[in-house]
C-alpha cells in the first residue's frame, strides 16, 4: 500500500517523465480532481510520497487510502461538518479499507473490513481516512527497553524537526505526520503519554480526552482502565473539531455510557476564550531539572500572566505506589483485553487464523525473532502472560485511581482553588538508538496523573530547545475537556515564543545550519 502513495503522486503532481516506469493500479484515480477538498487530499498524498516514502523517509505512514480524494469530494459536496478534511489513523485502530497491524507482523494480514466506532463517527461527520500511521509496536507495551517509534511493519519513524531524533511513542507516526503536513489532522491513542509525548516532541497539539468520551471498540487494547483515542493537530481548534467528530457513546464500550450526555461542540467558543481571571496551578516539582526547558516554561507562564491568568505554585510529588499499582493494572488488563480483542478478529484474507491470545503473540515473536526481536525483546508480554490475581488487580486499580484522581488532581485543584494544572509536557526529543533504546530524562511532566485518573490532558507547543520542540501541558478534572481546550486555545493566542519549522534533516547546532 505504501507504494500506492508514490504512484498516485506521480499521477497528479509530477511530470510524466518522472513516472515513465510506474504502473498505476486500476483502482488508483487517474483523473485529476477539481474539487478543493479532493485537491487537498491529492496534495497530501503527494507530500507523503515525497517526504515519507522518499527523501528523508520519515516512515510516519504505513498505508494510504488511494480513494481519499474522491471520498473528500463526496463529503464536501454533502455539506458535512468536516467537509472532506483528511485524517490519518494510528494503525491500532480498525478501518474498513486497510489492515490494522499494531505494527506487528503477527497482524500483517488483519483486514477486518470494519470500522472502529470512532472511525465511523469520523466518516459521518465528513472526515476522510487518508491512511494509517506507524506506531511503537503494540503501542510500546511489548518490552521495557524498546525504541519508541519502531515497529516491524513500519520501521523507525523519524522526527521531521530532526530526522535522527525520536518521535516518541506510541503515537509516533501520528505526531510526525501532522508536523510534516501529511494530513489535516491525525488520531492517536494513549494509555500513559502516547498522545501527549509525540505531540510535544513533534511540535503539534495533542489531546488525551477524559476516558470514556471516545469509544475504544475495535482498537487494539492495552488497558480498559486507561486507553483512549484522541486528536493530534496543528492547532487547538483543529484538534477540537476532530474530537467533536469522533466522541460519542458506544454500546459495546461501557466506559462511554456518559459520552453522549457529556459531548459538546468542542470548537465552540475557542476564538473568544480568555485566560483573564483564571487561577492556574504550576506543578513546580514536574518542571524538571533542565535549565533550557525551565526557561521555555517560565516564558510560557509569563505569557499566561500577561493574558490575565493568576498563577499559583503547586507542590506535589506522586506516591511511588501510584506507578507500582498502575503497572500491575496494565499487566492484568493487557492479557485480559488483548485476549478478548484477538478472539474477535475474523479469519484473514488468505484463510488463515489470526493469533487468538497473548500467548500466540509471544510464540509468533519467538518464531520470527530475527525480524520482531532484533532490537528488543518482549519482557512485558511475558510478565503479563503469567497472569495476575483478580483480587490483587482490583486493589491495585482502586489505589492507583485514588492516588492519581481523588488524592491527586482532584485534591490539588480543590486545595489551591485552581481550574487547571500546568507543567512542561516532556523534554526535547532524544537521539534515536535502536541498540540502546529510549533515553527519557530530566524528570519532566505530569502526564501519568491524568492518564491513570482518566482525566483530560492537552499539550500545546510552547517553543523549542535548539530546534527541538517542547510542549506545555494543561490538566483538568474529569469531563472538563471543553474547558481545558479553551484554556489551551487562549494560551495559543497569547504565546510569544517562536515555534520551530521542520527541516527534514539531521539535527545540527543552530550556528551550523
Amino acid at each position: 500500500m505504501r507504494n500506492l502513495s508514490r504512484l498516485l503522486a506521480c499521477a497528479v503532481m509530477v511530470a510524466l517523465s518522472a513516472c515513465s516506469t510506474a504502473r498505476i493500479p486500476a483502482e488508483t484515480p487517474l483523473v485529476r480532481q477539481t474539487d478543493p477538498a479532493a485537491r487537498q487530499a491529492e496534495a497530501f498524498l503527494a507530500r507523503i510520497a515525497t517526504l515519507d516514502d522518499a527523501g528523508p523517509e520519515l516512515n510516519a505512514v504505513i498505508a494510504i487510502n488511494a480513494a481519499a480524494p474522491a471520498q473528500a469530494r463526496a463529503a464536501a459536496a454533502a455539506g458535512l461538518p468536516l467537509a472532506g478534511r483528511t485524517v490519518l489513523i494510528k494503525d491500532n485502530i480498525e478501518t474498513r479499507e486497510l489492515p490494522t497491524t499494531a505494527g506487528s507482523l503477527a497482524l500483517a494480514g488483519n483486514r477486518t473490513g470494519r470500522d472502529a466506532p470512532l472511525v465511523a463517527n469520523l466518516r459521518r461527520a465528513g472526515g476522510v481516512v487518508l491512511g494509517k500511521t506507524n506506531l511503537s509496536e503494540w503501542a510500546n507495551i511489548r518490552d521495557s527497553n524498546s525504541t519508541s517509534g519502531w515497529s516491524a511493519v513500519g520501521g523507525l519513524t523519524r522526527n521531521p524537526h530532526a530526522i535522527d531524533r525520536n518521535s516518541c511513542g506510541s503515537s509516533s507516526g501520528s505526531g510526525a505526520a501532522v508536523a510534516a503536513g501529511f494530513a489535516w489532522a491525525a488520531i492517536g491513542t494513549e494509555t500513559d503519554g502516547s498522545i501527549t509525548c509525540p505531540a510535544s516532541v513533534n511540535g503539534v497539539v495533542g489531546f488525551k480526552p477524559t476516558v470514556g468520551l471516545v469509544s475504544r471498540s475495535r482498537v487494539v487494547p492495552i488497558s480498559s482502565s486507561q486507553d483512549t483515542a484522541g486528536p493530534m493537530a496543528a492547532n487547538v481548534r483543529d484538534a477540537a473539531m476532530l474530537l467533536t467528530a469522533i466522541a460519542g457513546s458506544d454500546p459495546e464500550d461501557a466506559a462511554t455510557a456518559e459520552a453522549d450526555r457529556r459531548r459538546v461542540d468542542y470548537a465552540a467558543g475557542l476564538d473568544t476564550a480568555s485566560l483573564r481571571g483564571l487561577r492556574i496551578g504550576v506543578l513546580t516539582e514536574q518542571v524538571g531539572s533542565r535549565r533550557d526547558v525551565r526557561a521555555l516554561f517560565e516564558a510560557a507562564v509569563a505569557d499566561l500572566r500577561r493574558a490575565g491568568a493568576e498563577i499559583v505554585d503547586v507542590s506535589h510529588t506522586p506516591d511511588a505506589a501510584m506507578y507500582r499499582d498502575e503497572f500491575a493494572v496494565l499487566l492484568f488488563e493487557l492479557r485480559e483485553d488483548m485476549n478478548a480483542y484477538l478472539a474477535s478478529l475474523p479469519e484473514q484474507a488468505d484463510g488463515t487464523q489470526p493469533p487468538r491470545s497473548l500467548d500466540d503473540l509471544i510464540a509468533f515473536n519467538i518464531a520470527h525473532a530475527d525480524r520482531e526481536m532484533r532490537w528488543f525483546g518482549q519482557d512485558i508480554f511475558l510478565q503479563a502472560a503469567e497472569g495476575r490475581d483478580a483480587g490483587s488487580y482490583a486493589e491495585a486499580r482502586a489505589n492507583a485511581l485514588k492516588l492519581a484522581g481523588v488524592d491527586g488532581i482532584d485534591a490539588l485543584l480543590a486545595e489551591h482553588h485552581v481550574q487547571f494544572l500546568i507543567a512542561p509536557t516532556t523534554g526535547p526529543a532524544w537521539a534515536s538508538d535502536l541498540v540502546a533504546g529510549d533515553n527519557y530524562g530530566g524528570g519532566i511532566g505530569a502526564g501519568s496523573l491524568a492518564a491513570i485518573a482518566g482525566y483530560p490532558h492537552l499539550t500545546v507547543p510552547m517553543g523549542h530547545v535548539e530546534g527541538l520542540p517542547v510542549g506545555i501541558s494543561f490538566l483538568g478534572g474529569a469531563w472538563q475537556d471543553s474547558a481545558v481546550l479553551k484554556a489551551g486555545a487562549a494560551y495559543e493566542r497569547a504565546r510569544s515564543a517562536e515555534l520551530h519549522v521542520p527541516g527534514f534533516t539531521r539535527w545540527q547546532p543552530p550556528e551550523k545550519r
